[in-house]
């Protein structure tokens, strides 16, 4: 009886602080006061009651208090409150009275799951969770509107956590462990649990702490971040000599926790075993037998799809016919363009029956338009282009050839344009290698051109000549190739060749073991770079479309792939419930062209079948979010999913006010009673400030990662500053000093580059290149591997049309795309200006934004801590909040 009378005080205590601290004149006494009271924990479990009460309530009670007629000015609000709170203190309580006395089996049961020894368990949440019960397991599952609770009593679970509105709980031998959208381990013994992080965040928590001390494994006010992620943000694609303890540190790890030097340790000790093991999509073996009595057989992880145990160099070996059939996202995008071209311009083509040696193709290859195009969208690729400047087919099979780790590193790129361009004289060895050599200017590029040097000038046989081409398609290194050193250099010295072409020549041999491609291989490539060229330059609207269906391929994201296609006169359309499909499609656009209409799939968050379902029940259109949630059978996630990539404007409404109607469903399905449109409770109206242009562009990102708004960069110009815009480079002097600033699109650190990394940044009027030496790097380590928004200054290099700034300084700006968000509070948790976390931006009677109340004294910055640490602890410390992920949102395609 006293718990209950002490539960029931506790409650009504909840309800008076609520209504207090919603007054217009909160005192700092008065917050620490709250702050004070409420850090027992069952005192701040009470306050969450109340307030998740005072929800329901203040949406009719609270509006009809506040616009009574008899109200007081200056107490109508806190007297409404007041009342409020003392009814949703007696609703508690009348609650808890009920579930004393309720019947076996209402509401939500909970569901207890257990292994026997040696026994293991997977098992499915509602959500979608996964988890994975070890030997001698038990646990029950507490699935309520508000949160999923799942509690270890004994032994080991593995949990692959899905995202959602509820927090996902585990409480075990007296800690709480809380999961958004990650991979744990706990293992609960009799005194301790230990709690392993596999990928994500958790925060480790006691759920019963004892007075006055901290519990198990509580840091207070942090996260136990990843610190896989953590060490991995430190390196750049793969070394030998693992991670250096000015890295860890450099990631904010403890160098003195026993368990990181231990981790350090056996990553050194690791580096060069084998990764994994892996299947060629497309490669199968031919015997004259059966194959299982040859070598052994295995079910494959796919359906219907066997492998052999043996790897590519055993059956190699053994002398088995193998084949490899390459699969290419082009092949898919080019077929794509062609559907779309017969069903919307009645144009049959393929890639056999495309008009050769199209001049207008060639013009648009010179000048290195070639975002989206296969195998020259790249820097090196878009640097060479306007050097090379190709004329004909061949020359684009020299292009695919020549842009290769082996030529490169064979020195065998500057030569031949320096030959083509008439600055050097063509020579060949011998008058017996100028057959061989003849089309490439004197330069060998193809593997079949080393073949036929080693054979004419080393009197190589055909059998060692097919060994050298073995070795040279081998991805070991030149260490295979090195084994042929002495006889090709004893051979070309007894053929009359004298030691520095012997010497040359192998050294350029020695670069094709670094990649180097057959002739025939180039061809083929050169085949499908002229046709998706020939779809770009002449129908931008099907190769926008059809590149944005084929993703995820190529260098560049979706984002980039569309301002592309604007710049080229495209009309984007956005998302829309009424007209869009799952892949993104053609429509008329009204003046006789064709608009690409942007799909479901361009939405983070829905699945295919979902983005089906929702063009198929449409019909005739759906006119309402009612009508879509009563006939496409998706859930509440799905439309809300939609509404934040404002798939609802058609109808009138604003994102926001989509959003809002969303979340005013009754749940994911109508209930039997008012399954027809038209019969259920109406909305409740809302009256949602307008979102800023800054606003609408982030929350773009949020839902799509990309925005057919303002750029990112122009909307941040007055806090970037002055820079020098990336269309003004085209014409700034060579070796002049520029800033330049922008979203940091692309990365490249290229293995024959000796550590450059090349950088591509966007603004709103195109792309910069950045050159990073090592030396920079080393210094704007950080900068340039975490930075999203830049700003870059150094010296400009100019070669023709291809430009690149070389880089002396970076700046990592990548904050003020946080302030994209909310142009207030500058991308901070709570503005310490305020004391009121939602406190709304309403438009002044000026037209400017504002505080709908007075402005008052700026909070301590302890209060202002804890108020941060109460937010952490609903919203999680992973940044469940979208504007906590402003710099997740712009993200890269980095190379290396």
């Amino acid at each position: 009886m006293t718990d209950k009378r002490g539960e029931a005080a506790r409650r009504e205590t909840a309800a008076l602080w609520f209504a207090e601290l919603q007054a217009a004149d909160v005192s700092q006494a008065i917050w620490e006061r709250f702050l004070e009271w409420e850090r027992d924990p069952a005192n701040a479990a009470a306050y969450r009651e109340i307030e998740t009460t005072l929800g329901i309530l203040d949406q009719t009670s609270l509006s009809q208090a506040e616009t009574g007629s008899e109200t007081r000015p200056g107490r109508g609000r806190k007297s409404a409150l007041l009342a409020l709170a003392a009814a949703a203190a007696v609703i508690l309580l009348s609650a808890t009275a009920l579930m004393t006395l309720r019947k076996p089996g209402a509401g939500p049961s909970p569901l207890t799951y257990a292994t026997a020894i040696g026994e293991q368990q997977a098992v499915t949440l509602e959500d979608g969770s996964v988890i994975t019960l070890n030997t001698n397991t038990r646990l029950t599952v507490l699935y309520s509107k508000t949160e999923r609770l799942i509690r270890l009593t004994q032994g080991e679970a593995l949990f692959e956590v899905e995202h959602a509105d509820r927090p996902f709980l585990v409480e075990a031998a007296g800690t709480r462990t809380r999961a958004l959208g990650t991979e744990f381990d706990i293992h609960a013994k009799e005194s301790s649990v230990s709690v392993t992080l596999i990928r994500g965040s958790v925060r480790v928590t006691g759920s019963r702490p004892e007075e006055g001390k901290s519990p198990p494994g509580e840091m207070p006010g942090e996260s136990l971040q990843d610190a896989v992620a953590a060490l991995a943000s430190q390196v750049w694609g793969t070394n030998s000599g693992g991670i250096a303890d000015e890295r860890a540190k450099a990631a904010g790890l403890d160098l003195a926790d026993r368990r990181l030097q231990q981790t350090l340790a056996l990553t050194k000790e690791i580096i060069g075993f084998p990764r994994h093991l892996s299947q060629h999509v497309g490669g199968f073996v031919i015997t004259r037998g059966r194959l299982d009595e040859l070598c052994p057989v295995e079910n494959a992880a796919m359906a219907d799809r066997t492998i052999i145990e043996w790897d590519k160099d055993d059956i190699d070996v053994i002398g088995m016919l193998k084949v490899d059939v390459l699969a290419l996202g082009m092949l898919s995008c080019i077929r794509k363009a062609f559907d779309l071209l017969r069903t919307w311009k009645g144009m049959s083509y393929s890639l056999a029956t495309l008009p050769p040696e199209d001049p207008a193709v060639y013009d648009m290859l010179c000048v290195a338009d070639t975002i989206g195009v296969f195998q020259v969208e790249s820097r090196a690729q878009m640097s060479f282009l306007p050097r090379m400047r190709p004329r004909c087919f061949y020359d684009l099979v020299i292009e695919v050839a020549i842009i290769r780790p082996g030529p490169i590193q064979g020195d065998m790129v500057h030569p031949y344009i320096k030959r083509r361009r008439k600055e050097e004289a063509i020579v060949y060895p011998s008058e017996a290698l100028e057959p061989v050599l003849g089309k490439t200017l004197g330069v060998p590029l193809f593997q079949e051109q080393a073949m036929q040097i080693a054979i004419v000038a080393a009197g190589f046989t055909a059998t060692e000549a097919d060994q050298l081409r073995r070795a040279l398609g081998s991805f070991r290194g030149p260490g295979s190739v090195e084994t042929f050193r002495e006889r090709f250099i004893a051979g070309c010295l007894r053929n009359g060749y004298d030691l520095t072409f012997a010497e040359t020549c192998f050294r350029q041999l020695e670069g094709f073991s670094g990649y180097g491609f057959p002739e025939s291989h180039a061809a083929s490539f050169a085949l499908l770079v002229y046709a998706s060229s020939w779809i770009k330059c002449h129908h931008p609207e099907v190769f926008c479309c059809a590149l944005l269906n084929a993703q995820p391929m190529g260098f560049y994201a979706p984002a980039q792939i569309i301002r592309d296609a604007r710049a080229h006169g495209v009309k984007v359309l956005p998302v829309c419930a009424e007209r869009s499909y799952w892949d993104n499609v053609l429509e008329p656009a009204g003046d006789g062209s064709l608009a690409v209409r942007l799909g479901f799939r361009q939405i983070k968050g829905i699945s295919e079948e979902d983005g089906h379902w929702l063009a198929a029940a449409r019909g005739n259109g759906y006119r309402s979010i009612d009508a879509v949630w009563r006939r496409a059978g998706v859930g509440r996630g799905v439309l809300s999913r939609l509404a934040g990539a404002d798939g609802f404007a058609e109808y009138g409404l604003s994102r926001r006010d989509a959003v809002w109607e969303v979340k005013g469903l009754g749940g994911d399905k109508p209930l039997p009673l008012f399954e027809r449109e038209g019969e259920g409770l109406p909305a409740i109206a809302s009256d949602l400030p307008a979102m800023s242009e800054r606003e609408e562009v982030f929350e773009d990102y949020v839902a799509t990662r990309l925005t057919l708004r303002d750029h990112p960069v122009r909307l941040l110009r007055p806090e970037i500053g002055r820079f020098t815009e990336a269309a003004a480079i085209r014409n700034a002097p060579d070796r002049q000093w520029i800033t330049v600033t922008g979203l940091v699109i692309t990365r490249q650190r290229p293995g024959t580059a000796s550590g450059v990394i090349f950088l591509t940044l966007e603004d709103d009027t195109g792309v910069s290149n950045v050159i990073v030496w090592p030396g920079t790097f080393e210094k704007y380590r950080k900068q340039v591997m975490a930075g999203r928004l830049v700003r870059v200054t150094g010296r400009l290099q100019r070669e023709g049309i291809v430009t690149h700034v070389v880089s002396s300084r970076i700046e990592d700006l990548s904050c003020l795309l946080d302030t994209l968000g909310d142009a207030s509070s500058a991308g901070t948790l709570i503005d310490p200006t305020h004391d009121n976390a939602d406190d709304v931006k309403r438009p002044t009677p000026s037209g400017e934004y504002g505080p709908r109340r007075p402005e008052r004294k700026p909070l301590s910055e302890e209060i202002t801590a804890e108020l941060q640490r109460a937010q952490q602890l609903r919203y999680g410390t992973g940044g469940r909040h979208p504007r906590e992920q402003a710099k997740k949102l712009f993200y890269s395609r980095d190379f290396h």
